[in-house]
């Protein structure tokens, strides 16, 4: 396997770059907001295709991003939740914008780092918060949850199919000693599958519980339902996800204007939405990108444009 390349400030090279900062189609004076700044790798690309009057906004509730901050008079970075978008945005007196891009999920900085607790490789406390300064951690999820709970969000955030003994397990285990590491939490469940599956399985358990720590599911809803309404007409909407969850709620408000359910029409049978479907079909990475970066095997990109 080829080894990941990382810039200057140890973040990985960002997944889609130029793919993703061209699909924003940019006016250089315009407006354009980076939901996921983490490295920095994306706003930086966006900012060298700004002229002088142009602005970029960047959001990361991450401290440690904060480090990579820019120093330039165009730029903004936002110590908050992308969900919160329109309000911060509002606070700064910006009421619409030309571009929004999210690179959704955990960056390869924090899976490097094992004292997150994100990662399978490292031994670390189980922590998984993308905010430190919020309450609930991937512990309190795997120690307090009650057993049909961890069930749920095994089945619902993971599709592992034998969710019910994965709660059951735990449950037992923490009975007889709190579950405190990501170690302590691979020995209680690794024998509930093969070897061969040993690593999807364990990623797919720390996926769900993350998802449940940092409300993924919701921020995102309520992040697309916010960046529609800030966008100008033909402003464009880019969002890189890295699991099917993610990607069918982003595929489904595009194509439908809402997460669920069949697409509403008028009277006359006209489809009532708000975006037009730039990629009709999601784009993935090329080989090359991949060999860079190997966790853009499993991303895919979707870019709405904001109709009139």
């Amino acid at each position: 396997m080829a080894k990941m390349m990382k810039n200057e400030n140890g973040y990985h090279i960002p997944v889609l770059l130029n793919s993703s900062v061209r699909g924003l189609n940019i006016v250089p004076d315009g407006v354009y907001v980076d939901v996921t700044f983490g490295g920095g790798g994306h706003s930086k690309k966006i900012l060298d295709s700004l002229d002088e009057n142009g602005k970029l906004f960047a959001f990361d509730q991450d401290a440690e991003a904060h480090e990579n901050a820019f120093e330039d008079s165009r730029f903004k970075l936002i110590d908050q939740n992308f969900a919160f978008i329109k309000n911060y945005l509002a606070f700064h007196g910006i009421e619409k914008v030309d571009g929004i891009l999210a690179d959704l999920g955990v960056s390869s900085h924090q899976f490097d780092s094992g004292e997150r607790g994100f990662s399978i490789r490292y031994e670390g406390e189980l922590d998984m918060r993308m905010n430190q300064n919020q309450e609930l951690t991937a512990k309190q999820v795997v120690n307090d949850y009650e057993e049909d709970r961890l069930e749920f969000i095994f089945k619902a955030y993971a599709d592992i199919r034998n969710a019910k003994l994965v709660a059951r397990k735990i449950v037992e285990a923490r009975n007889e000693k709190e579950i405190e590491t990501t170690t302590q939490l691979i020995d209680v469940v690794k024998l509930l599958t093969t070897f061969k599956k040993e690593n999807q399985f364990l990623a797919q358990i720390f996926q769900a519980i993350r998802i449940e720590v940092n409300q993924e599911l919701e921020v995102l809803k309520k992040f697309l339902l916010a960046a529609k309404e800030l966008l100008n007409p033909a402003g464009r909407l880019v969002v890189i996800s890295y699991h099917s969850l993610e990607d069918r709620l982003v595929k489904n408000f595009i194509k439908k204007g809402k997460f669920e359910g069949e697409i509403e029409k008028d009277f006359y049978g006209n489809p009532l939405v708000e975006l037009k479907d730039v990629t009709r079909k999601a784009v993935v990475p090329t080989e090359e990108e991949i060999q860079l970066n190997s966790r853009a095997r499993s991303a895919k990109m979707r870019i709405a444009e904001k109709l009139d």
